[in-house]
Formats: structure tokens, C-alpha cells, sequence
């Protein structure tokens, strides 16, 4: 079944301000569809409201994933649903490998930790056999490989996750995580923030291998140039709170040739004529 994220009429507020004006939405498996708008247009909490973030008070419309809502669900349920965010600004936690991070992720969006639990209850003593986390040799060959197919440095497994990493490190953590936990649609908050060329090649080479591989993408972006390596099958644009214009990849061409500032006399224009 291809998995299908819908967002329908979304309004959302933060801090009793609303931010999202009823956004209209639809991302697929295997399909690539680039959100561009400009700084404060709303874009990075649509995705933070999809991932259910508390901060962001979802206040009407609903965010459907295979056709039901998952409004009432936390974040971790709808990481397991296989919903997926790679953050702006990724943070750092020291003391905390990469490794053991990734570890710890994959064996709850892969069920280990609800596996032992009924295990435990099934021995009567409620005694867990086994590990809560994915076998150790298990994860670190299925890492290894992932870690060589993205182009990901081996030593990025014993350092502390995001501390001290460069932009394009981060990014590239963010493809490799993204790689373990295959999630059926991702939401990628500005992925080629703060990358020179050759960071950019190596993080939409990821993206494109996952998308083959049957992922979705929601690829928000301010910029053209990750849209030259990455192709999207829709580009839609964003502007205060709504999505205002829908089309193929000839829309971006539009934006990085005309700027955001076309979007806002057109608007203009409408509400007169209306």
C-alpha cells in the first residue's frame, strides 16, 4: 500500500497567533513535492505541526496519514507510523554517540521495545528476555552499510551527535538517520541550509536514493539550487500561512527568476479584483 500524508484545511496557531491559514496538502510515496515561500511564510510550522509538536495548537483541519487522522497521536506514534522530520538546525546532545542515538531510535520505530514487553508478559513473572534494542551485531552491520551507500564517515558512529559537526555534517547525520529509520514520508525543513556544493550533492544524492527507494518528501526550501538535484514532481508555494500557487518544477524556476515579491502583487491583485 502506498502510504499517503493529507493535510486538509490546516489552521494552526503558536501562542494564540494564528500562523497556518488553511493549508491544503497531499505528499506520497515515491513522490517529491517542494514547498517554497519566504522567511515567516509558515513553512517550518506546517512541519512541526505534522511531526506534533505541543508547542503548535493545531486549531482546525486535520493531518490524515492513510486516511486517518493523526491529531490525537505524539510524536514518537507518528515516527512509527513511519512520518519522518529533518530539522533546520539539528541539535546537538553531548554524551550521547551517534550510534547509540540511532540505536536507540530504530528499535522503538521498529517495535523491540513492545516485542519484549510481551514477552515479559507472556513469562508470567514479568521478567523482559532479551534486549529492548535492536541486537547490537544486527544494527551495527545494517549502519555500516548505510553509513557507505550515503557517504557517511565511519567515525561519525563513536561522536556525539551534532557536537562540534559542520552544516553539511548535520545534514548528512540527518540522511543517514532518515536511512535507518525508513520512514514512509519525510518532512526535510530546509535541507540545504547552510551547505556549500559539494555538501549539497552528497545530501540530495541521499534524498534521491531514499525517494527511489519508495520514500516520500516534503522538500521546503527558499532556494532553486537543491531543486537542480533533487527533481520535485509539484513545487508549491507558500505565503502567509496559505498555499497560493501549485505547478511543476517550472514554478520554482519562476520564483529564483521573479523573487517572492511577484507572489505578493498578485495576491494584492486578486483581493481587489475580489
Amino acid at each position: 500500500m502506498t502510504a499517503v500524508l493529507e493535510i486538509k484545511d490546516l489552521h494552526v496557531s503558536v501562542e494564540g497567533k494564528e500562523i497556518l491559514k488553511g493549508v491544503d496538502l497531499t505528499i506520497r510515496q515515491g513522490e517529491v513535492h517542494a514547498l517554497m515561500g519566504p522567511n515567516g511564510s509558515g513553512k517550518s510550522t506546517m512541519a512541526y505541526a505534522i511531526a506534533g509538536h505541543p508547542h503548535y495548537e493545531v486549531t482546525g483541519g486535520d493531518i490524515l496519514f492513510n486516511g486517518e487522522s493523526i491529531l490525537d497521536l505524539e510524536p514518537d506514534e507518528r515516527a512509527k507510523l513511519g512520518i519522518f522530520l529533518a530539522f533546520q538546525y539539528p541539535v546537538a546532545i553531548p554524551g550521547v554517540s551517534f550510534a547509540n542515538f540511532l540505536r536507540a531510535a530504530v528499535s522503538n520505530v521498529r517495535g523491540y521495545k513492545e516485542r519484549a514487553r510481551e514477552q515479559a508478559a507472556k513469562s508470567g513473572d514479568g521478567k523482559v528476555i532479551g534486549s529492548e534494542l535492536m541486537p547490537m551485531r544486527e544494527f551495527r552491520k545494517e549502519l555500516m552499510a548505510k553509513m557507505d551507500r550515503f557517504h557517511v564517515d565511519r567515525s561519525f558512529a563513536n561522536r556525539y551527535l551534532n557536537e562540534g559537526f559542520s552544516g553539511g555534517e548535520k545534514k548528512r547525520g540527518e540522511v543517514l538517520q532518515m536511512a535507518m529509520l525508513e520512514p514512509k514520508i519525510a518532512i526535510l525543513d530546509e535541507s540545504d541550509s547552510g551547505l556549500d556544493i559539494d555538501a549539497l550533492r552528497v545530501v540530495a544524492d541521499g534524498i534521491n536514493k531514499l525517494v527511489a527507494d519508495g520514500m516520500g518528501a516534503l522538500l521546503i526550501t527558499h532556494y532553486q539550487r537543491i531543486l537542480n538535484y533533487v527533481k520535485p514532481d509539484k513545487v508549491s508555494v507558500f505565503y502567509d500561512g496559505r498555499i497560493v500557487l501549485t505547478g511543476g518544477p517550472e514554478v520554482a524556476h519562476m520564483l529564483e527568476e521573479k523573487g517572492y515579491k511577484w507572489v505578493e502583487e498578485d495576491l494584492a491583485k486578486e483581493l481587489a479584483a475580489a
